[in-house]
């Protein structure tokens, strides 16, 4: 059995959270899975200093970045279809929500990367299982909106402390397409018509060992649909 993890570069608000991303790879391992990673190859959003939060007078590839939590191993997403893999991996991050789409600049209206879409879609259509985290749900809505396809999907809830706008997040995905679910950081949410896990992740305000968790459930969940 083997899954495709989609990167979208390293680091939390730049690129894919770098928790949400190992805490995915290990899980996986431990369902028996093989991996293997792949990111758009095309220029970041921008960059971010990880220390202060600004914005950085630099330019670096999503491909590239990623090569530094798949330890080298990643594969230009262009390359990815449905028939190279038994499931697919969308961890989160500001970059899912910059590189990805654009939602963390323009909500549910930002543009979604062609080629991600591409694949989604292509997972979609062969009944094969996805598996989005934190930011992933947003990424998952955009490239089914229009397909006729009600993916039930979270992320997360605003009835425990978060950081973010959930039921702002939510309705933009529900003006997609979508039926989203409040779930905490304990739950998470499994559409078992369209073979669809989702988890709210680092979008709760939650601790490594909670995300770890929450991840190892959404994981196992994802792989029992195949």
């Amino acid at each position: 059995m083997k899954a495709a993890v989609i990167l979208a570069g390293s680091g939390v608000y730049d690129g894919s959270e770098i928790h949400e991303s190992v805490f995915a790879l290990l899980a996986l391992e431990e369902n028996g899975v093989d991996y293997q990673c792949y990111a758009p190859n095309k220029s970041q959003y921008h960059v971010v200093n990880h220390i202060t939060g600004e914005e950085m007078d630099e330019t670096r590839n999503v491909l590239v970045e990623s090569a530094r939590i798949a330890r080298g191993s990643v594969v230009d997403l262009k390359e990815l279809t449905a028939d190279g893999a038994d499931l697919l991996v969308i961890p989160g991050g500001f970059g899912v929500a910059k590189n990805l789409n654009q939602w963390a600049i323009s909500g549910s209206d930002g543009e979604l990367d062609s080629e991600v879409k591409r694949v989604i879609n292509d997972f979609t259509k062969a009944k094969k299982p996805i598996c989005g985290l934190c930011m992933g749900p947003t990424v998952i809505a955009q490239a089914l909106s229009g397909s006729g396809i009600e993916a039930s999907l979270t992320v997360g809830t605003s009835a425990e402390p978060t950081p973010y706008e959930i039921d702002a997040i939510s309705e933009g995905m529900e003006s997609l397409g979508a039926v989203t679910v409040a779930k905490t950081i304990e739950e998470i949410a499994i559409d078992q018509t369209n073979k669809i896990v989702t988890a709210p992740c680092y979008m709760m305000e939650a601790s490594p060992l909670q995300v770890r968790n929450n991840i190892a459930q959404a994981i196992k969940a994802t792989v029992e649909l195949i």
